[in-house]
């Protein structure tokens, strides 16, 4: 009975043990060990996990519940694995298992187990090659992201960065990667594999690496070196506009936001040295698959044009990807032909120059970052002085038409419009489209973004605009005609010609991600407006950025009154108040057609604003008022200098950083006080003031969260 009744309550614990004993295969060769059954804790693990991969490879199927042994190789590579857990049977017996019916072995050797997936390789950690310098290795398709700034030299294979591809042998890139925007990453990309061996490939990438690694270091990395790879050399930067940039007060998280951490990998320590941190994935540009078709589609058709350029006008609402579109699309250009053509059409967020301007560019390098990096001369600009059209629709068309004019048709041009898409905004794009005649309309739409009609060729012919009228119905008499199909209707009431031309609409569905809301995009958007303009004070700076010159320090022009015109475009100012305005203003520099020098005294004062080419910007740093001189700052040549006439006031000003972080004066800061009369004319919210490019919809919806009334009964 004693006997009887041990056997009972043995026996469940027994069979538990045999089934653990069963499963222990599975458990040692996971990748975390989540159980681990008492008697099998101190066992050789390395032994029974070298022996089970020797079954494994002689075809023993050890994944699916126990080892079915076939062959003489896997009952050898098991036997050690009996003799080690086989254990007398006193608890009860187990269940006969199912008759099954097996077919019968074949005289083939040990079947053949499933293909094993290749794991994609890991990013290797960078190698020091010298005070500020590092190569890395990168397997096929695998991006590196990073913050910062460094020049990125391709020594061996492909990458592309910002969808410009570059390869071995060409020069070294600047990559400015800002968290103000999404960061960007160098991804190894397929190149044409030489006609070579492996061994043959290790040895040239050797000898291109000893240049720049020890002997050590070349083996460390040769370790990971795989076909198809890449390697490059990042490089320590530093250029005047983005040190004077970082040089003010709390921008210097721009380019490199460090994470307080006491434990430091060599890897950090490397990429610091360099100028730039690793970032996730997840903060890297990610482009929907719309926005990559979209972006072949026109590559190819650009690179196959026969019968002229494509023009491509890029619409949508704001903050939706527009601008990354375009410098991306622009880059994936440059990889096929050698130049191509941009017209900025949208006043508040410029991406060559500072903000308030319409301007025409010829880009032959890429665009490896965000807008205040690459501020460039154009061929064709115009200032309008504002960051918005909503006072003056008529003179934003003719400033767009004027600077249109100088477009050659040499290459294709792409078009960047303004993020204004409802109402008035509607109707001024359409406008656009009408009077630039576009081959190709990409229209942004998302979520999050407000209602847009699909801009199709017949949308564009049925409506109105705010200075062109739609097509007009052709009566049907009871025959056709063909030749007025391509007819050029007229505006009756204002008398401008109007081409009516078919385009191909792409709509692109965005999945940017966005940072901006209705309650921050004004602080956003001024923030990105002033960098713009910092990145433009800083080619004042000498081109060896190894300390940088406070604006004090720097020698201005001397501009004698009866030289130049004056023009304040925003505002209605007095004559007699009209230097105030002027003084520590930002200012464009004009010229006009006509001629100002035979006026004695001055200032010279324009009654409208003229319709003339811009050359570039300015401070007024002072005014000289016995010598009657002005004093302006200005990073144009002296060759360029000597055809202005005319100074052009607007509404966009300094950032106050200028002022306020300036290092070296000591006591009072110039230009800073507090006892100003804001009752002169033209002193209140006009001079230096920024317009808002928020909707009437955008501020009721501000003052309904920010002051609604909480209602307790």
């Amino acid at each position: 009975m004693a006997d009887s009744l041990q056997l009972v309550k043995r026996g469940p614990f027994r069979f538990v043990r045999s089934r653990a004993r069963k499963a222990w295969h599975q458990l040692i060769l996971s990748r975390r060990l989540r159980c681990r059954p008492g008697p099998f804790r101190w066992c050789g693990r390395r032994r029974l996990r070298r022996r089970l991969l020797r079954a494994q490879a002689a075809g023993v199927d050890w994944r699916e519940g126990g080892c079915q042994v076939s062959g003489a190789a896997a009952e050898v590579a098991t036997r050690g694995l009996k003799a080690k857990f086989s254990r007398p049977k006193t608890s009860l017996p187990r269940p006969a298992p199912a008759a099954t019916s097996r077919p019968a072995p074949a005289a083939t050797p040990a079947p053949s187990r499933a293909p094993a997936v290749p794991t994609s390789p890991r990013i290797p950690p960078p190698l020091l090659a010298g005070p500020g310098r590092a190569v890395m290795l990168l397997p096929i398709e695998k991006s590196f992201v990073f913050g910062g700034i460094c020049r990125v030299t391709c020594l061996y294979g492909r990458v592309q960065v910002f969808g410009f591809t570059i390869s071995q042998g060409q020069p070294a890139y600047e990559v400015f990667s800002a968290y103000t925007n999404s960061l960007l990453s160098i991804t190894a990309v397929h190149y044409p594999m030489p006609e070579k061996s492996k061994k043959e490939m290790k040895r040239e990438a050797r000898r291109l690496l000893r240049a720049h690694l020890m002997q050590g270091d070349r083996c460390k990395l040769m370790k990971n070196f795989s076909p198809l790879c890449s390697i490059v050399m990042l490089e320590h930067l530093k250029t005047s506009p983005t040190e004077f940039i970082i040089s003010h007060l709390g921008l210097s998280y721009v380019f490199l936001q460090e994470t307080p951490t006491s434990r430091y990998s060599p890897e950090y320590l490397t990429l610091k040295s360099v100028g730039i941190m690793r970032s996730k994935r997840k903060n890297g540009l990610q482009l929907s698959d719309s926005v990559i078709s979209a972006v072949d589609e026109l590559v190819s058709v650009s690179c196959e044009e026969i019968d002229g350029c494509p023009v491509i006008l890029v619409c949508g609402c704001q903050d939706i990807g527009k601008s990354t579109f375009n410098r991306y699309l622009i880059n994936q250009l440059l990889n096929c032909i050698p130049c191509i053509d941009y017209l900025e059409c949208d006043l508040g967020q410029t991406e060559f120059t500072p903000p308030g301007c319409i301007s025409l560019f010829n880009i032959t390098e890429p665009v490896l970052g965000p807008p205040f990096t690459h501020q460039r001369t154009p061929q064709k600009m115009v200032y309008y002085g504002k960051t918005t059209c909503k006072d003056n629709y008529e003179h934003y068309i003719e400033i767009i038409k004027y600077v249109f004019n100088s477009y050659k048709r040499e290459s294709p041009l792409i078009i960047n419009t303004m993020g204004w898409v409802t109402d008035n905004g509607l109707l001024l794009l359409i406008d656009l489209i009408r009077l630039l005649s576009p081959s190709h309309v990409v229209q942004f739409s998302s979520g999050r973004s407000k209602y847009m009609p699909n801009l199709t060729p017949d949308y564009v012919d049925d409506i109105d605009g705010l200075y062109t009228k739609s097509r007009p119905k052709m009566r049907n008499r009871g025959f056709n005609l063909p030749e007025a199909e391509n007819l050029e209707f007229i505006d009756e009431e204002r008398g401008s010609p109007v081409v009516f031309s078919g385009h191909k609409l792409m709509c692109v569905r965005s999945e940017f991600t966005f940072r901006k809301t209705p309650r921050n995009r004004e602080s956003h958007n001024r923030v990105l407006r002033e960098l713009a303009v910092l990145g433009y004070l800083g080619k004042l700076q000498p081109p060896d950025p190894k300390l940088v010159s406070p604006i004090q320090d720097l020698t201005p022009y001397q501009v004698p009154f009866n030289a130049v015109a004056l023009r304040i475009m925003h505002a209605d100012v007095a004559p007699t108040h009209i230097l105030y305005a002027v003084n520590a203003s930002w200012v464009g520099l004009c010229r006009i057609q006509d001629d100002v020098r035979g006026y004695v005294n001055g200032p010279i004062l324009l009654a409208q604003t003229p319709l003339c080419d811009c050359v570039g910007f300015g401070i007024c740093r002072g005014i000289d008022m016995e010598k009657r001189l002005y004093h302006i700052l200005t990073p144009v040549p002296p060759q360029e200098l000597r055809n202005v006439n005319c100074l052009l006031i607007g509404a966009v000003s300094i950032p106050h950083c200028v002022f306020k972080s300036q290092r070296g004066p000591e006591g009072m800061i110039p230009y800073i006080t507090t006892d100003y009369n804001f009752s002169l004319p033209g002193a209140r919210d006009k001079v230096g003031a920024r317009d808002s490019e928020q909707t009437d919809e955008e501020k009721k919806y501000l003052r309904s969260k920010l002051f609604r009334k909480i209602n307790l009964y």
